[in-house]
């Protein structure tokens, strides 16, 4: 029977089998010009998402990226990995990259994000910032697995001093070393006749008030670990004493580490703890005979710096590619080289230490970096990674309640008690045990356990200190 045919439309004939017989016949199909238009469109949008997922016809894969890397990190290896990943796949990457502020933020940013989203945020690789977060994330289950090949992981030690380079189960890898240690400026502590520093301890003498400068722990992974390398290689009560009469000495807490090197260079201080790539850097900008930069013997960690997939990654392709490229001597030679010199960076230094030990060997005129990580064994402690992941919030806090937001009392309290040995004690002596803290910790999580202890501490500081 004929089929009525409706104004602006387009009838179809073909063939179609029938499912109970398989006999094959003819059927007639009506279908608007209106209704054929939309559907060409729709199909043509689909056949797009679908070559844009997997990069062809020159249409860009996206990585996106988290991590507390200041801009110069992030344009070097920008164009580094577009590059190595065209030539290696004929396709296109773009990276889009998300500032969350430091560590301690990225982190809270990614667990109160993977709350909401259980399989996924969104986001393909967390990078950078310290083991401890990946440590804490891993047990989490919101890091994926990815093994990266035998062939690349082969030239990467497996543990520095006790410290892992990569998680066991391949769910963070080391992407490159950090040091920490203090910057100072050689003019200025001359011209004010101040001591050297050589331990952590040298700055908490009296004399240094108001001429050290730190970072917030609670906002620099880099800065949180300071703290924690104090309290480890001291001990727990030594430890806060050094940190409570240091506290006192501090100028400001902003937020940003890399603040601490522009404060040193400008004169506003004289010391400051620091990251061994902000004190390379700075000491490049200003000139060796402006700035210097110590590593306190046997109080001191190299640790990773790592890279991590996130779990449920969108990209995850290209996310593992990414892994390998930071893995590859090609792009550790980025870390240590000079901008400008073969196969270093194009602009900026970065000023790090390399997770490859075979490119140590030649840096001679390549590099800034003078230390050589994997033969310095004997002047640093074994960081317990484990300890310092565990009660990484709960430090934080510590710090905020006795330093950071009862700085003013602290410091009026510290410039007193300096006047007599008595006092000083009094003034160092901590009113949480190690013991306490390390309760709390698993509970951290808990709001209400968290606030009400905060403000706890913050009674017991200011009641400690107005006492003195």
């Amino acid at each position: 029977m004929p089929v009525p045919l409706k104004k602006d439309s387009l009838v179809i004939v073909g063939q179609a089998s029938s499912l109970s017989t398989g006999n094959l016949r003819t059927r007639r199909f009506s279908i608007t010009y209106a209704k054929l238009n939309s559907f060409l469109t729709a199909a043509a949008a689909c056949l797009v998402l679908f070559i844009s997922s997997r990069g062809l016809c020159g249409a860009p894969r996206e990585l996106v990226v988290v991590s507390p890397h200041w801009e110069g990190i992030k344009s070097e290896f920008t164009r580094e990995f577009k590059s190595w990943y065209r030539n290696k796949t004929g396709e296109t990457v773009s990276l889009t990259w998300l500032d969350q502020g430091g560590t301690s933020d990225v982190l809270k940013f990614i667990k109160s994000r993977f709350a909401e989203n259980p399989d996924g945020i969104g986001i393909d690789l967390f990078w950078g910032g310290g083991i401890d977060p990946y440590v804490e994330l891993a047990r989490k289950g919101l890091l994926a697995r990815y093994a990266v090949p035998d062939s690349i992981l082969k030239n990467v030690p497996a543990a520095l001093n006790g410290v892992p380079l990569y998680d066991p189960d391949r769910r963070w890898y080391g992407s490159s070393l950090a040091g920490f240690g203090v910057l100072y400026n050689r003019k200025l502590i001359k011209m004010l006749a101040l001591p050297p520093v050589r331990e952590w301890e040298d700055l908490a003498a009296p004399s240094l008030a108001g001429w050290v400068g730190s970072g917030d722990p609670r906002h620099s992974g880099s800065v949180h670990i300071i703290y924690e390398i104090i309290l480890q290689s001291y001990g727990w009560e030594k430890g806060w004493g050094v940190i409570l009469r240091m506290g006192g000495n501090v100028n400001t807490f902003p937020q940003s580490s890399g603040q601490t090197g522009k404060d040193l260079a400008a004169g506003e201080i004289a010391y400051g703890v620091c990251i061994d790539t902000y004190a390379y850097s700075a000491i490049q900008e200003a000139g060796e005979e402006n700035l210097g930069f110590v590593l306190p013997a046997g109080a001191t960690a190299i640790t990773p710096d790592p890279i991590a997939i996130l779990k449920g990654a969108p990209n995850a392709e290209p996310a593992r590619a990414f892994v390998r490229f930071i893995l590859l001597p090609k792009a550790q030679k980025i870390w240590m080289y000079k901008a400008g010199v073969r196969g270093g960076p194009a602009k900026f230094p970065l000023n790090k230490m390399s997770i490859l030990p075979g490119l140590y060997g030649d840096l001679a005129g390549k590099s800034y970096i003078g230390v050589n990580p994997f033969t310095h064994g004997e002047k640093v402690f074994r960081y317990d990674f484990e300890k310092g992941t565990a009660r990484w919030g709960v430090l934080n806090d510590l710090i905020g309640a006795f330093v950071i937001d009862t700085h003013d009392e602290l410091a009026a309290a510290w410039k007193r008690a300096s006047k007599s040995t008595r006092k000083t004690a009094e003034f160092a002596r901590f009113p949480v045990s190690e013991e306490q803290a390390g309760r709390l910790a698993p509970r951290w999580q808990d709001p209400v356990l968290r606030n009400r202890k905060i403000n706890e501490w913050l009674r017991t500081a200011k009641k400690k200190y107005s006492a003195i």
